[in-house]
């Protein structure tokens, strides 16, 4: 772990970014507390988990036929 001052930090950034892309932990610190860390992004956004929550999943009522056309009176009054 590299920990820099910010002071000698502002004349050795291109060195201390370096240090972070190549896997180094730069932690900048001011009056000896740190205070932020340099870090190198990713260059592959992360994946996402599109798995569906199966505590979301529709319940159908019993005998309910989806390709059967609603009754008249199963339509809804107005429409949003």
């Amino acid at each position: 772990m590299i920990t820099v001052n910010m002071h000698e930090a502002k004349s050795q950034l291109s060195k201390l970014v370096l240090a972070a892309i190549n896997g180094e932990e730069v932690v900048l610190c001011s009056n000896g507390r740190p205070k932020a860390r340099i870090v190198p992004l990713s260059t592959r956004p992360a994946l996402r988990d599109l798995t569906p929550d199966p505590a979301l999943a529709p319940t159908l009522a019993i005998g309910y036929d989806p390709d059967e056309p609603l009754a008249e009176e199963e339509f809804p009054n107005e429409i949003l």
